[in-house]
């Protein structure tokens, strides 16, 4: 890194195919549409409990910041400069995750398949790879361990000329903030999930990890980024302030799941216990 270091340009076709543009926003808009039908789906099924408004419009937010991190004009400047990779960064790795996940897909899923579909899906969510990957530390080590392979390796300068590891990059962010997201304070059900007090741990991690990496990145220290020294140190900054935020966020989503968890284990049990496909469905009131 040095002032005068500039910013490798993309491999052929990056930042300015139309297709660039066209299949991220059609993804994004199959995937809000895919919501809002099975959503629909889940009131005609059963009018009196619905689906709670909140979690469509949580959804739908998750949406819109993957288009605003994936479509002009932020997709663009992204491409040419460290700053917007790192903005890019938050919202996919951070902020969408963290809306998507707080709009509770999977229960959303569950309420509306047929019960043998539900019952699979139900299965799969509580098999040994899902509790692996559900893991808090797995899914810190997935979300914020990386990026220290990303910025202090060749690896952030290969996914400047090579598309695939770009977009693969763009995946990585998003997939693995949604783990987290979702392990640490989703609503919807996770196998083998810790106590609050665990994750509230984890999640001090994932804030400490953070700071720890942006500030390397503004120092300079281990850093393998050929960018100018006044992105990278611009983008550090957004990671750290970005970051905090986020991470503030999600803790009070965290507080905000452990009153009504405590709740219910105050309730006398009932005798008749729900099927597999209910276990861990959250609840709209």
């Amino acid at each position: 890194m040095s002032d005068d270091m500039h910013h490798p340009t993309h491999g052929a076709g990056m930042g300015g195919g139309l297709w660039e543009t066209l299949l991220p926003a059609a993804a994004v808009v199959l995937l809000a549409a895919a919501y809002l039908l099975l959503a629909a789906r889940a009131r005609r099924r059963n009018p009196a409990q619905g689906w709670a408004r909140r979690r469509t419009a949580s959804f739908l937010t998750g949406c819109a910041l993957i288009a605003v991190a994936l479509l002009p004009p932020l997709a663009p400047f992204a491409h040419g400069d460290f700053r917007g990779h790192m903005a890019q960064h938050m919202l996919l790795g951070m902020y969408a995750p963290l809306a998507l996940v707080l709009g509770a897909p999977v229960s959303l899923l569950l309420r509306t398949l047929p019960a043998a579909r539900a019952r699979a899906v139900t299965a799969v969510l509580h098999s040994r790879p899902a509790r692996v990957c559900a893991h808090p530390v797995t899914a810190l080590i997935l979300s914020t361990g990386t990026l220290a392979v990303l910025y202090f390796t060749p690896l952030y300068n290969a996914t400047l000329e090579q598309p695939v590891l770009h977009w693969l990059m763009h995946v990585h962010f998003l997939l693995s903030g949604c783990l987290f997201a979702w392990v640490i304070a989703g609503p919807d059900p996770a196998p083998a999930r810790p106590g609050v007090p665990a994750r509230l741990v984890v999640l001090g991690v994932a804030v400490a990890a953070h700071a720890t990496i942006s500030q390397l990145l503004y120092g300079g220290f281990l850093l393998d980024v050929h960018a100018p020294a006044a992105q990278v140190r611009g983008g550090a900054e957004i990671m750290y302030y970005g970051g905090d935020i986020a991470e503030l966020l999600l803790a009070a989503a965290l507080v905000a799941t452990w009153r009504p968890a405590r709740d219910r284990r105050r309730r006398p049990r009932s005798t008749h216990r729900p099927t597999a496909v209910r276990v861990g469905a959250v609840q709209d009131h």
